[in-house]
């Protein structure tokens, strides 16, 4: 198994860190469309996700089960 997995390992192509980053830097690279709307979209996003959930928590009516000290009060116990 070892000699085949070495096999597959080194058709790999496996460029160096150095060659990756010539390679970047002779490309001259406009904006896309994720530099130009990324961060409003995320910031977007994220702010109605927030008032979403802020409405559901605040507004819906929805009974959390927080603890119930001091708004119950213990009944007599009986012998059955």
């Amino acid at each position: 198994m070892f000699p085949l997995a070495r096999n597959a390992l080194s058709r790999l192509p496996v460029r160096s860190i150095q060659q990756t980053i010539a390679r970047e830097s002779h490309q001259k690279r406009t904006p896309d469309f994720h530099d130009k709307y990324g961060n409003a979209i995320l910031a977007g996003g994220t702010t109605f996700c927030i008032a979403v959930w802020t409405y559901v928590i605040t507004q819906i009516g929805i009974e959390w089960n927080l603890s119930p000290v001091g708004r119950v009060t213990p009944k007599e116990w009986r012998d059955q």
